[in-house]
């Protein structure tokens, strides 16, 4: 009896023992754990191409946020026209025929983003492209030889269909909450800037345009196009222009706007300041733009 007590006593103490050695050693590695845990993480920096991805984004965006309160606004101007100006039935027409175009425009300039590498931003980009390539699809329906005593009818049609280019959820502010990439990239976009207008923010340092209604100042190549087969130059054009730069072929029609077509794809700048990209291939700013022609840089993104 006594030596079996003894027995028991000394494995009791064993045991206290080991959970005492227990404790400690977890407890020291638990430390050193939430040590770890403390220090912040590094994030790595944005590479150049999902800051142009983010920037091509944001542009976009920004540029149907501007079609929709166009279109708004054009439309109840058509509802209550302006004695002294167009009738509502020739201003609705011109609405009709004019924005098809403008919202090709955003399309291709959205197909020319490609895929960015951060899968949930990839998503967003399909969301759109899937959007506006339904209202593309259905804005074709409406046709361009719509009678006049129609026309009203169809600018109301259409402006519906502008409406509802809202942006997909989550949208890209909502997504750099998830992920400190995409975020920095945001961050460092200049056309993801509060209160960002196209035109501004592009990175060139030279100096400002002139006013459109002075002379076009001399462009650095003229009008030699082949001087754009590198993908950068300054030329001008007066009228129309085929050439190949840094691989995109392009056929350029300057009027009262400036309109660069490829084999898929249709943009259509206002003039002065407007800035039309394709892909990582090719940048264009418009220099200048008057009634004699548009000058243009060309640059590699």
């Amino acid at each position: 009896m006594g030596t079996r007590g003894s027995v028991v006593a000394v494995a009791a103490a064993g045991v206290v023992l080991a959970l005492g050695g227990c404790g400690g050693g977890p407890g020291e590695r638990t430390d050193a754990s939430a040590s770890e845990s403390a220090k912040p993480t590094q994030t790595r920096p944005p590479s150049g191409e999902l800051v142009r991805w983010a920037g091509g984004m944001c542009a976009s965006t920004v540029a149907v946020e501007e079609l929709r309160a166009e279109s708004a606004a054009e439309l109840k101007e058509i509802r209550d026209p302006d004695e002294a100006g167009l009738s509502a039935q020739a201003q609705a027409l011109g609405y009709v025929v004019r924005t098809p175009s403008e919202v090709r425009t955003v399309e291709s300039e959205l197909e020319g983003l490609g895929p960015s590498g951060v899968p949930a931003a990839d998503r967003l980009l399909d969301a759109w492209q899937k959007k506006l390539k339904g209202v593309v699809s259905e804005l074709d329906g409406v046709s361009p030889a719509v009678g006049l005593d129609e026309a009203e009818g169809s600018a109301a049609d259409v402006d519906k269909l502008v409406q509802s280019l809202t942006p997909p959820k989550p949208d890209l502010p909502e997504l750099t909450e998830k992920d400190p990439r995409l975020a920095a990239a945001y961050r460092k976009a200049a056309q993801c800037a509060p209160g960002w207008k196209p035109g501004e923010g592009s990175g060139d340092t030279d100096s400002p345009a002139p006013d459109p209604t002075g002379p076009l100042p001399e462009p650095a190549d003229g009008k030699n196009l082949s001087a754009c087969s590198d993908g950068t130059c300054e030329i001008l054009v007066t009228s129309e222009a085929d050439l190949t730069a840094n691989g995109v072929d392009l056929h350029i029609t300057v009027g009262n706007s400036v309109t660069f077509r490829t084999p898929g794809s249709v943009m259509n700048l206002g003039g002065q300041g407007g800035v039309a990209q394709f892909g990582d291939d090719l940048k264009i700013t418009v220099v200048a733009h008057n009634e004699d022609g548009a000058v243009l840089k060309f640059s590699r993104p």
